[in-house]
């Protein structure tokens, strides 16, 4: 049902293999620091892991107490993951008595007033990053914001477009080409990404702590302090996580960079009646939220996917991505695994990278707004009932599909793709990747949320976590950043001290008017 019928067989030749092995991966993995009770930090962001505005590999996210990890692009899997746990693992040396929090759902949370938001220092472009926080907020609560994930960041070497771009004989400029195959992909994804959430889903419980004061549907545990749905995957990615009613009016149109360009500028320009009762500036004259629209910049835009392009100093994500196109997609529907210290496996990363070919090589029709629609119900359906025998998903030509017959059909139109990507990097880990993942859709109680919960029939939510967060510190440790590596992460500490310390002299004029040509580049791409 879903087999590529023209099969790039000229992938499987040799000569060939380095359009396939020259892809490109990188992980965003996010962390909250916790004390021993499970409690979240209030201590600001450790001076050893240096500055979070200017690190290159050690932020924050949107709390002082969200760390996040970004590894540099690697063709290699195994490099990715040794330069994940190199950072992890120094990280965690820096952190005294603190823990890394194993689970995508928070800890023991406190008061919303007490949830502590990310600083960023006194330059334009650190007050910039924490007003966007403290707009977060205001717009959503600050607790929603401490949920952590695990983004997967994925290219394709410029060789592979320009080889299809010669078969297919296509008119449009090798740029554009790119940039519309690219969005194919992203079609393709939000199409079946309900898979990886089914697969990967990692958060079908939280604790009470995180709800507090909020309407929910959500089953109590006997231990009276943890909150699950007996049949979920991933409650992070539904009404209680990374998600807003806010943006359900926003219809996004991945057909084309430009529409799509256009809808998120014209979001972020134009004020929003739920947010304009919202102060832009306190009583003092400072800055609550960038601005009253419905996006206050397009990262506050919760998809699954995005498409994304390296902003220049000063440049927008939009215009960086109008310029110069797509250069590699984001993947953000992903759930942190608590039972590995890294939060991903290598099998994880092998099946994704299927899945992702898959979605750029198989027919990709243009979508629209019933599409939208099912995609949504498909979403909401595998969030909350995923494991449930039975389930059935909404297919717009094949109609109501039962999730296992249409999973199974996915995985086995992904065989040929591990097949090639296995004959090109000499290996069996795709194709083994694959196997795994059909033993788990063939037995869900294999999946991470229904070994989670497995767990939760004996200890808290927050018990588990504490337990899993201990022990993956412990793997942590025997990975032992070597001195050398130490002493270039505690240069890196040094040098983004020094780089926050210079865009603070280096800032001149008021904010306001910094703020002013900002958003002036929205405006340029409406134009």
């Amino acid at each position: 049902m879903f087999e590529l019928k023209d099969f790039p067989e000229e992938l499987r030749d040799k000569s060939n293999h380095a359009l396939l092995n020259g892809l490109m991966r990188g992980v965003e993995r996010e962390a909250l620091r916790v004390n021993g009770r499970a409690e979240l930090s209030q201590s600001p962001h450790p001076s050893g892991l240096g500055s979070a505005l200017c690190h290159p590999l050690i932020t924050t996210d949107f709390s002082e107490a969200l760390l996040e990890f970004i590894t540099p692009p690697s063709h290699r899997r195994d490099e990715l993951l040794e330069k994940l746990g190199q950072i992890q693992c120094f990280t965690s040396s820096q952190l005294n008595d603190e823990l890394l929090w194993a689970m995508s759902m928070p800890c023991i949370l406190p008061g919303e007033q007490h949830i502590p938001v990310a600083r960023y220092g006194d330059s334009h472009n650190g007050q910039m990053k924490t007003i966007y926080r403290l707009g977060l907020g205001q717009r959503y609560g600050r607790s929603m914001q401490t949920v952590a994930g695990l983004h997967y960041n994925f290219s394709l070497p410029p060789a592979f477009w320009a080889h299809f771009h010669h078969k297919e004989n296509s008119l449009e400029t090798l740029d554009r080409y790119r940039n519309q195959r690219y969005f194919s992909l992203i079609r393709n994804f939000r199409r079946h990404y309900w898979l990886l959430v089914l697969l990967f889903g990692a958060s079908p419980a939280m604790d009470k702590s995180f709800v507090n004061g909020r309407k929910h549907t959500l089953e109590q545990s006997d231990d009276g302090q943890s909150l699950y749905l007996p049949w979920a995957t991933s409650l992070r990615m539904g009404d209680l996580g990374y998600q807003s009613s806010a943006q359900d009016e926003l219809f996004v149109c991945y057909n084309q960079k430009n529409t799509y360009i256009q809808t998120l500028a014209k979001a972020i320009l134009e004020n929003h009646p739920a947010y304009e009762n919202l102060p832009l500036k306190d009583q003092q004259g400072h800055y609550q939220q960038l601005s009253r629209g419905l996006l206050q910049i397009e990262n506050e835009f919760y998809s699954s996917i995005r498409p994304k392009r390296s902003a220049r100093p000063g440049e927008t994500a939009l215009t960086a991505l109008h310029r110069r196109g797509v250069e590699y997609i984001e993947v953000r529907c992903l759930d942190v695994d608590p039972f590995e210290a890294l939060g991903i496996t290598a099998g994880q990363s092998a099946f994704i990278d299927c899945f992702l070919l898959w979605c750029a090589l198989a027919p990709s029709p243009e979508s629209n707004m019933e599409e939208t629609a099912l995609i949504a119900h498909n979403h909401r359906l595998v969030i909350n009932e995923g494991r449930r025998p039975g389930v059935k998903l909404k297919h717009l030509e094949h109609g109501d599909l039962a999730l296992k017959d249409w999973a199974d059909a996915l995985v086995e139109a992904m065989q040929p793709i591990a097949s090639m990507l296995d004959q090109a990097n000499d290996t069996r880990e795709h194709s083994a990747a694959l196997s795994q993942q059909q033993k788990v859709l063939n037995n869900l109680e294999l999946s991470p949320s229904a070994r989670l919960l497995k767990k939760m029939e004996k200890q808290s939510f927050v018990d588990v976590g504490l337990e899993q967060s201990r022990h993956n510190q412990l793997e942590l440790q025997k990975r032992s950043v070597c001195e050398g590596q130490a002493q270039r992460f505690n240069d890196m500490a040094e040098k983004s001290h020094s780089a926050q310390q210079k865009l603070e002299h280096a800032s001149a004029g008021e904010f306001d008017e910094f703020l002013k040509r900002y958003y002036k580049q929205y405006k340029k791409l409406l134009a």
